[in-house]
């Protein structure tokens, strides 16, 4: 298994450009609208914190920030566009888990990392494993346990990426047998959980909340590696014997390389500045997030770390990777 150093360094190097003196630009940014491209639909974990986000800048900058929802293409449509914009107003606002898995996922690269740099770390998602209420079971052991007494009988919903990559491990590790159907966004992979048309999903709490609440879902796991506060209820994986199934939900802000490094860093502060609000944690608390705001290097660093996880899954499942 080759790894995906290309990702992963590319994205830390450009981000410790960010270090160098502020030109004066950044006090005048941003001049215009600024877009969010989310690579999912709406009501995702990323989506609900991104239109948080954005009515609040909105009120700091003085500009309107728009939260364009681009889902499908495996975040290749949200991540060209942003990239094609070449433009410091149009930003990518993404789970990296969408994108993180690429050079596994793709025997060519279908853009260049490099063209991509972080700028603000804001959020960890608590990613949760979902089976529907009815299936009849409440942990992972015993979901282990039903999958095996049926192999290739049950099915589960794949969004490409990472998270589809993590299960797909934890099945061959585990030595279990399932169907994967695949889905282009992940609340309708939800939905057809909630009404048992597939037995799992690994994705956002976020979008899992309200098929839980109406008692459709129920979820087993979190892929977290720390416990949540918000979700004391749910063990994670390594705590329920399953470290396989471990993985933490990365949310930041990429832009084109062309943003200023003082622009990049004028942006992390402003989001860690309403992050920062007290009325902020909770709201996003209730929805599966972990307020967890960072610079433009301790993003690209976090981001370094899960590319090496994604490599190690990668090498589980024997997937070369792209590039190398």
């Amino acid at each position: 298994m080759r790894r995906l150093g290309v990702l992963a360094l590319a994205l830390l190097s450009f981000a410790l450009l960010a270090v160098a003196p502020a030109p004066s630009q950044a006090a005048d940014w941003p001049t215009r609208n600024v877009r969010f491209v989310i690579p999912l639909g709406a009501g995702s974990g990323a989506d609900i914190t991104a239109r948080m986000l954005a009515e609040k800048l909105q009120t700091k900058w003085g500009q309107s920030v728009v939260v364009e929802n681009r889902p499908g293409g495996d975040a290749i449509l949200a991540i060209n566009a942003v990239i094609g914009a070449n433009d410091d107003h149009v930003l990518l606002f993404a789970p990296a888990s969408t994108f993180t898995a690429h050079p596994l996922l793709h025997e060519k690269m279908p853009y260049n990392p490099a063209d991509l740099v972080p700028i603000a770390r804001v959020t960890n998602t608590l990613i949760a494993l979902g089976v529907p209420a009815d299936l009849g079971v409440s942990s992972v052991k015993e979901l282990a346990a039903k999958i095996k007494a049926e192999p290739g009988k049950l099915n589960y919903a794949s969004v490409t990426g990472a998270n589809d990559l993590l299960y797909a491990a934890f099945l061959k590790t585990e030595k279990l047998e399932m169907t994967r159907v695949p889905y282009k966004d992940p609340v309708t992979a939800i939905n057809d959980v909630a009404e048992g048309r597939v037995q799992a999903f690994v994705g956002a709490y976020a979008i899992m909340r309200a098929r839980i609440a109406s008692g459709k879902v129920k979820a087993i796991a979190l892929t977290n590696a720390q416990p949540a506060e918000s979700l004391k209820d749910i063990p994670t994986a390594a705590q329920a014997g399953y470290k396989s199934l471990e993985l933490d939900g990365l949310v930041g802000v990429l832009g084109p390389k062309s943003v200023a490094p003082a622009v990049r860093d004028k942006i992390a502060a402003d989001i860690r500045e309403m992050l920062n609000d007290p009325a902020v944690n909770p709201k996003l608390a209730a929805t599966g997030q972990v307020v967890n705001p960072g610079s433009p290097a301790e993003f690209a660093a976090a981001l370094k770390e899960q590319s090496e996880k994604v490599a190690e899954i990668g090498r589980v499942l024997g997937i070369k990777a792209a590039g190398q």
